[in-house]
Order: structure tokens, then sequence, then C-alpha cells
């Protein structure tokens, strides 16, 4: 076992879908798209479907469908064959003179049945027996226009877009976040008083909203197949209320209990909420150059987790921003081209300066062998001698071609360094010290009051001043690192002030950014939705009985009863009437539309937002601090609840860890459990295996990622670690995230 199991994991899931697609027209959804981007690359599918006249398009409902000379498509999917998903199939199909249709799902048949409200035991006559994915095979058939023509339907586990052999992410997750303090208010308006959740503490998988939960399901359903492929046995353990459900799921997930008894090696899956620590996500103390690229450089469209790389500097155009359409932007992903590859994995493991440095190397080297006419220079590297190294390939097609990988991370780094942003991080870190320092002398209202100057109308700024998104940025800082702080009327005073003015700042924007939009958008909207429905809504989780909905309840009348719909929609959502969209719920797009009512609106729930990010970790009884209190020798300083975690986890004298909370898989775990009271029975411990999984919910950094797999062997030496999650942070992906309107009804396309 080793942890490039997650690349092949991924390659070996791709090799499936690779055989299927032959001459055919393949499309795929973004989240399977982001897969194959890290995992082997779009030139791989290409090279597979072997002709020129076929094509990759983008999953989507107003997709080209296949022209007469088309006879064959393959539709790879991240997401449930369910609503509006089967819709956009059939409307794709039927407009199209398709004969042979693939449809592969990453999520697994058994996760289907849940889907459709069929009961545990009544999904347990079917194993081995597919009736969605069969009936669904009759419909692509029938929307083909002929019962004789080929449709097949089945699940590959197209989990992970694997970033390095130690980080890989699950694309289709990027959005699920860990649950806030508030988010129990709105879950306990589907509940009836006397079953009202008091905090996050007593928020389990009963209580959550049945998108969520269903969510979470096809999660557990991929991270199953992932220790399938490792060959492990998982003992599940939680840092948190959202990490404490997903991990219980997968301990209890039905499919895996005949793998775990047939599994030679063993594994620690440890799963730990974001939101309990946002400190690290929001600030800058990372010295990594991939760090810098993700945050400075515009996203990749449809992607979560890479960036464009502007390419007119290798081209005859004049580098214009008009230009910049004109050329196919370049990317981080590199999984076809070892010595780019090399350099990427080297950028993630290094220090800014080294990596830099590591960017010249292989430039030199690269153009050496091509016997273009470099001329050497030592010292400090410069973004103007990088770009002179990349410019000799410019002319030299051949050479262009052999090191195309190489020379996008080459421009990434040129780009990142010449950026103006880039020179903000070191404002930001210097900042993000101060109130280290700060925070333990003083008080947060005094805190508050060293960033009121800071917050400057656009008429006022300039480069060097902090936008709203920035400040947004800083206020999660201050509230994340101070954690629980006594309310007084000095607080309540200093945040005033700073509400009012941030207030007036959205007001005097040109224009709202998306983010902002989100923000002022929601302000005062409260969602509302007649109560018996939001309870038969919450009687739908998984396992659970709808008593005022016939379900399918024996294995004779399942396929007849499985709800595909007669009309033209496809399989139709059962309960899926989706909470907390209103339709008043917009955005102002200017601050035109924007009043300072609205806008102080607005800021006071983001306020509320910020003491929840305060108390996050007030449930821990270990992990209760991030800051570490400066003395006359040392600084005040931040540390990572993530590195606290893997301390915990290897501390040598192995206590019993007090947040780290096991969940059990069964009846054995739950009387061994219940023996080591009295009796000695060792209880599962998350060091006890050779291969830690550390899966961040909620989003992960570079520089975190690089911690964990340093700090592992440094700790225990020979275990193994790989660092999973639902997406690359940066600072910015933070308020994004918080401030969604789906967290708790994420869309799953029905």
């Amino acid at each position: 076992m080793n942890t490039t199991g997650v690349l092949s994991f991924t390659q070996q899931a791709w090799e499936q879908v690779l055989a299927k697609v032959k001459r055919a027209v393949v499309y795929l959804d973004a989240a399977c798209a982001e897969s194959l981007h890290w995992g082997c690359g779009s030139s791989r599918l290409l090279e597979a479907v072997g002709s020129p006249a076929c094509y990759m398009r983008e999953f989507e409902p107003a997709a080209v469908g296949g022209g007469a000379e088309q006879l064959k498509a393959v539709f790879v999917l991240s997401s449930l064959l369910k609503g509006r998903i089967v819709e956009t199939l059939r409307d794709i199909i039927c407009r199209s003179h398709f004969q042979y249709c693939v449809v592969v799902t990453a999520v697994n048949h058994a996760v289907h049945l849940t889907a459709n409200h069929v009961p545990a035991a009544a999904a347990a006559e079917l194993e081995g027996q597919q009736p969605v994915f069969e009936q669904l095979e009759e419909k692509l058939c029938e929307w083909m226009g002929n019962m004789n023509y080929t449709a097949e339907v089945l699940h590959i586990p197209l989990l992970l877009a694997p970033v390095a052999p130690h980080l890989a992410l699950t694309p289709a997750f990027a959005s699920l976040f860990p649950l806030l303090p508030q988010d129990v208010h709105v879950l306990n308006s589907a509940r009836p008083d006397r079953r009202r959740l008091g905090s996050l503490a007593e928020v389990d998988a009963a209580a959550l909203t049945p998108e969520l939960l269903l969510q979470i399901r096809c999660l557990v359903s991929g991270l199953s197949a992932l220790c399938e492929h490792l060959g492990v046995r998982e003992e599940c353990f939680a840092v948190g209320s959202l990490s404490r459900i997903i991990a219980a799921d997968l301990a209890s997930f039905a499919p895996a209990k005949n793998r775990r008894k047939t599994a030679s090696g063993r594994a620690s899956v440890v799963f730990v909420d974001r939101t309990l620590d946002l400190t690290g996500a929001v600030g800058h103390h990372g010295d990594n150059l991939v760090e810098k690229i993700l945050a400075v450089l515009p996203q990749l469209p449809g992607h979560t987790s890479d960036v464009m790389v502007n390419m007119v500097e290798l081209t005859a155009l004049q580098a214009e921003e008009e230009s910049q359409n004109v050329v196919v932007p370049g990317c981080l992903a590199q999984s076809n081209d070892p010595a780019a590859r090399a350099l990427w994995e080297a950028s993630l493991n290094t220090k800014h300066k080294e990596a830099v440095m590591e960017v010249r190397r292989h430039l030199v080297e690269a153009a050496s062998r091509a016997n273009l006419p470099i001329r050497m220079s030592m010292g400090r590297v410069t973004p103007g001698q990088l770009m002179s190294y990349i410019q000799l390939f410019k002319n030299n097609r051949k050479s262009l071609g052999n090191h195309c990988g190489l020379l996008q991370l080459g421009l990434a780094t040129v780009q990142t360094l010449r950026h103006p942003q880039t020179a903000k991080w070191d404002n930001f870190l210097a900042f993000e010290r101060l109130l280290l320092q700060s925070i333990g002398e003083s008080t947060m209202s005094v805190v508050l009051h060293q960033l009121l100057p800071m917050i400057k109308p656009l008429k006022q700024r300039t480069n060097d001043d902090y936008s709203p998104e920035e400040l947004l940025v800083l206020l999660l800082y201050i509230y994340s690192v101070s954690g629980e702080f006594s309310v007084d009327k000095d607080l309540g005073e200093s945040e005033e002030k700073v509400k009012k003015a941030l207030a007036q700042v959205f007001c005097e924007e040109s224009e709202l950014s998306p983010l902002l939009q989100k923000i002022t958008g929601g302000a005062g909207v409260k969602t509302h939705l007649p109560m018996q429905e939001m309870q038969k809504m919450q009687v739908r989780s998984l396992g659970q009985e709808d008593p005022l909905e016939e379900e399918m309840t024996t294995h004779s009348n399942i396929a007849g009863k499985i709800p595909w719909s007669q009309e033209p929609g496809g399989l139709q959502s059962m309960g899926s009437q989706r909470v907390g969209q209103d339709s008043e719920h917009t955005g102002c797009d200017s601050s035109i539309n924007l009043t300072f009512h609205k806008s102080k609106s607005a800021v006071d729930e983001l306020f509320t937002s910020l003491r929840d990010i305060a108390g996050a970790r007030n449930l821990m009884k270990q992990f209760k601090s991030v800051y570490v209190p400066g003395n006359h020798t040392h600084q005040a300083s931040y540390k990572p609840l993530l590195k606290q975690v893997v301390e915990e986890i290897f501390n040598p004298e192995r206590p019993d860890p007090v947040d780290i909370e096991h969940m059990s898989s069964g009846l054995t775990d739950l009387l061994k459990t219940g023996f080591s009271m009295f009796m000695k029975v060792s209880r599962p411990h998350p060091s006890d295996h050779p291969l830690l999984i550390l899966f961040v919910v909620g989003g992960v950094t570079v520089s975190e990622a690089k911690m964990i797999k340093d700090l592992v062997p440094s700790l225990k030496p020979g275990t193994q670690v790989i660092v999973l999650s639902t997406r690359l942070l940066k600072p910015l992906n933070i308020p994004e995230l918080l401030f969604a309107t789906d967290r708790l009804h994420p869309d799953l396309g029905f």
C-alpha cells in the first residue's frame, strides 16, 4: 500500500471510462471534467475517442446533440441519475441520432435506491441487482427511438481529482461546508417544539435536510470505493459536528460491510470540520508559491482548484487585454508531462523562494536540452529573468510543444510574481502578525478599532488599501483566531462602528462583486415553507420510511415503483422541493440599488456569522484554541487546528482522544467500547494503523496539506498519510462558502 493510491484509484476509474468512448461523442459534467483534468488529462480521453468527427462536450441542457454521423454517446456524470439530470439526458438524446448510449455515474446503485426511498430491508434483497440502472437503460432505448439499440448504465467511482500523491480533492462536493450555530435555527424550523435542537452538538443525521444527507451519502459511497481500492478496513473518526455525521455514515455504510471482512490492510480515516479553524484558510502564513498562484490568478472556468495562465506571451499577438480571449489559457494540472509534474510537486512541497529557484532550474535545463541560446545568470530570481528563458521557446515550435507543460507553470510563476496582489500578501501577513500581538494584549474592541481606519470607500482607496472582500477576510481572521470572547458594552460599540463603516463602503461601490451581491441580497430575506411540508421532508432522511408517501417495500414491486415519470421529464424527485430558495432572494449589482438600511441589515447578519465563527470551537474540550499567547521570549502565534489534531493522534502516550470521536461500524465495536470500561479491551485509536487518511470537510490549503505530509512521518515514522478535502482553498473562498445560500440544501440536480 502506498500514497500513489489516490492517483491509481482515479486512473483506474478513468481507464474503465476510456474503454467505452471509442468513436463516441463524450459529455462530461464539471466535476468529472475536473477529475479527468487532474487524473489523466483531456488528451488521454481524446486519444481514446480516436475519431476527428467526435467531440467532448459539457453536459448541460443546451448541449449540442449528435449529428447523423455520430451514432454513439458516452455521458460521464458525477451525480445521481434523477430529476433534471435525467431530463437533460433525454433532451440531448432526443435531438440526436444515437444508436448506442453509455451513461456513467460516479454514485453507486445502493445510493440510487436510497434516493428513491427504498427501505434498507428491501434494498438488501436486491443485492447484485440494479433495477434503477436497468430501467434507465430501457428509457435510453426509448429516447433513441428503437428498443433494439444499445444502452448501458454503469457506476464508476470518479470521486477524486488527484492534485499530488499525498493530496486529492472531491470536485463534486466542493460546496460541502460544515454547519454553523445559525444553521441550527433553520433546522429547528422543521422540527416540533419538543424536539428542538439546543446546539450543534445535538445535530445528528436525522436532523439534517434530506438533500444534505443524500449529498453526504454520495460522498460516503465514493470514499468506500477508495478504501476498497486501497484494500483497507477503515476505522472512522471525527472532529466536529458535520464530520461526525459523515464518519458515522461511512462506518455504518451497508455496502462496505462485506468489503471490510476481506480487507487485508487497515487505515484510520479522520474527518475534520473546516469551521473549527478558519484562521488557516483566510490567513497568509503559508510561504508557498502555489498558494499565491491560486490566490491571484483567475479561476479556470468550470473548475474549483485550477487557474487560468495567460499564454499570449508565447504567441505573436500583442500582450493586450483583447488577446487574452483569443488564446486558450494554460493551467497548473500537467498530468501527462513528467517534467512539469515533477516541478508542480516540488512547488507544492517547498517554500516560495525554493520553488521559484526550482522553476528557473527546470527552464534552464529544458532550454539546454533543446539547444536554445540560454544565458546563465545566478543570484536572485526575477520575473524578468524567468520570462527571458520562457521567450527562448517562443519561435521554436518543436521545443514549445515538448515543454508546453513546463512553460505553463513558468508563466504562472511570472504572472504571480508580477501581480499587484502578490505584493499585498506581505501586507496581509504583517497585519495578521500585529493582530496576533494585539489579541493577547488588548480586548476585542481594541482590535476592531485597529481595523476601523482601514475601511475606506472606493473614492479614498489606493491599490495598497483593502477592498471590501479583503476586509471580510481580515474580519474572519480576527474572529476565528480569537475564539470565544466576552461580550461587553465596549465591544458592542466597536462592532457597531465597524458595521456602519462597512455598510457605507458597500453602498459606495460602483459595482458589487458576486460575493457582495450574495451578502447584500440575502439581508432580511427569510425562508418560509409550510411546517407540514418541512416535517415531511425531514422524515425522508436516509433509511427512514415516509408515512405520508407510499414506498417501494417488496422485491416484487421495486421495478414497478421506481418513480420514472411518464411525462418527458424522466425520473422525478420525490419530496425534492428546494428549501432555502426564495424568489425575492436576489442581490444588488451596484450601489444604486443598495440602500444604507439594506446594507446595514446585511452587515448585521454578517456579524452574526462572525460570532458563530468565534464560537465554533466552544464544543471542543481539548482543541479550544488556535492562539498561542506570547511571552517575554516568544511572540504570540497561531497553531493550526490540523497540526493539533495530528499531534494528538500520534501522541506517544496514546491518551484516549477527547475531541477525536470514534464512530463504531457495528455491534462488535459497540461491545468493545462498552467492555473497555471495565475490562482490558483496547479501544480503537487513530494511530493504530499504517495509513492515515485525513479528510478536511470544507477545503484545505496547500500549506496545510504540506504541513500534514511532513508532520506525520516525523511523529511516527513508517506511517503514510493521504490528505483529502472538498477543494483547495484561497482566502476569498471562505466568505463565498460561508454565505452560500444552499449549504443546508445542496442542489443535487433534482
